[in-house]
């Protein structure tokens, strides 16, 4: 059995199952004059149309999808996305990420114009997708597009979790954390493909149509915790120590009541299609989590240790062994090399495993692109780890400076994809026994 082969077509197979697509068709459906979402349905008033809006990594596939599905009942629409892109019946706008810039700015001003613009009676459909934080932004006044990027800079940096990033992105942005979906007075749903851990709604994207439970004291504190607060922007701390009593407004604490989310994607749908692809590959298949998160060479140990300790266990007649975990982990930047953090995640297990024969990782993101490189992630065992030897390669030299996907490029051991048009978060595929043939 080719086991690199193997493990490429498992990830293949999980990207299928959640390509925006495929599953805004299994999720929305027409029935008369109603529409179907999960098991909610809904009936625009008669003569009216539906509106389509999203933001997202994954936005424009999900509104070919929804523009065929509707057809002619579709009134028009905005969907920002990070390339351009043409639809039927409903434009598309171009933003930035992962840091936000003066075009995010203005397509956030054109969804903001839209929404705010429609009546009581219309009906809208908003997809989100992973990606939206950045793709859309409006600074709160008085900080700037240069306080903001400043800030997300760090975050990133800073190896922030999502969850917590994104608290302090809501409080900075007309757009986040529930004030979108205050401006509107039209009924909508909004169709979540999710990109974080849980699928918890008040993350996802900055939650622009949901609300947000977060304080404005929880982003002091974050911003304190991993050493940002004296670092950030003057504007940004003195709004800060304001508070309510100042300037700064909290984050709606409540939905808007004529607003539903739906949950359509999401990591753990992808990994339960790698598992029956394993399956039916003849491998044994465990889906081990799909909250895989902290730091990516931390959950590289952990990863590799499990794998040893099944390897230790096995028969040489037994089939291989497929641990599937999903999730996103961090990276702390020591340097400025060029990656991401599934490369850093497998050129760590690297270390782990040196010239071990029996294990093999396969790590990538599902949107197809992993940091700062053009790869989506990457695939270790033995022999590339021979051939890093062989080629007189320091590991530890390019971890330090953070460097993987260098490193993974000249062994060999990068994955390339593309853009998938996807994004729910990561994969890894660790392949433990069996021999490569």
């Amino acid at each position: 059995m080719n086991l690199k082969q193997t493990a490429r077509e498992i990830f293949s197979e999980a990207l299928r199952a959640v390509l925006p697509e495929a599953m805004i068709r299994e999720a929305l459906k027409i029935e008369g004059n109603e529409l179907i979402v999960g098991d909610r349905r809904y009936a625009p008033e008669p003569g009216r149309k539906v509106f389509v809006f999203g933001s997202g990594k994954a936005s424009v596939g999900m509104a070919k999808a929804v523009s065929e599905i509707l057809g002619d009942r579709v009134a028009g629409g905005l969907v920002v996305s990070s390339y351009e892109a043409e639809l039927d019946r409903i434009d598309v706008a171009v933003g930035a990420h992962p840091v936000p810039d003066a075009r995010s700015v203005h397509a956030a001003e054109r969804l903001m114009s839209a929404l705010s613009g429609l009546p009581e009676g219309d009906f809208f459909i908003y997809l989100l997708s992973g990606g939206s934080s950045a793709l859309i932004e409006k600074p709160i006044s008085p900080l700037t597009l240069q306080d903001l990027q400043e800030m997300s800079r760090m975050l990133l940096a800073a190896g922030v979790p999502i969850d917590e990033m994104n608290a302090v992105r809501k409080h900075l942005s007309l757009v986040k954390g529930g004030r979108l979906g205050a401006m509107t007075k039209a009924r909508g749903v909004v169709l979540v493909l999710s990109d974080v851990i849980g699928d918890d709604l008040e993350t996802i994207g900055s939650a622009p149509l949901y609300k947000d439970r977060s304080t404005i004291e929880d982003v002091r504190d974050i911003l304190a915790r991993y050493g940002l607060w004296e670092k950030a922007p003057a504007a940004l701390r003195v709004l800060m120590e304001q508070g309510p009593a100042g300037k700064m407004e909290e984050t709606p604490k409540a939905a808007n009541p004529g607003i539903d989310h739906v949950v359509v994607g999401s990591n753990r749908k992808a990994l339960r299609r790698a598992k029956e692809k394993a399956l039916s590959l003849g491998l044994e298949a465990h889906l081990v989590t799909d909250r895989l998160k902290g730091e990516a060479r931390e959950a590289a140990k952990s990863i590799v240790a499990m794998g040893r300790k099944f390897l230790a266990s096995r028969m040489p007649e037994q089939p291989p062994l497929c641990l599937l975990f999903g999730g996103e982990t961090t990276v702390t930047l020591r340097g400025n090399g060029k990656g991401g953090r599934n490369q850093e995640l497998c050129l760590a297990a690297l270390r782990e495993i040196r010239d071990q024969g029996g294990l093999l990782l396969l790590c990538a993101g599902t949107d197809g692109i992993d940091g700062s490189s053009e790869a989506a992630g990457a695939l270790v065992d033995a022999s590339v780890w021979t051939r890093a030897r062989e080629m007189n390669l320091s590991l530890d030299d390019f971890l330090d400076r953070n460097d993987s996907s260098s490193f993974l490029e000249r062994t060999g051991g990068v994955i390339v994809t593309g853009p998938t048009g996807t994004n729910v978060m990561d994969i890894s595929i660790l392949l433990v026994g069996g021999n490569e043939s």
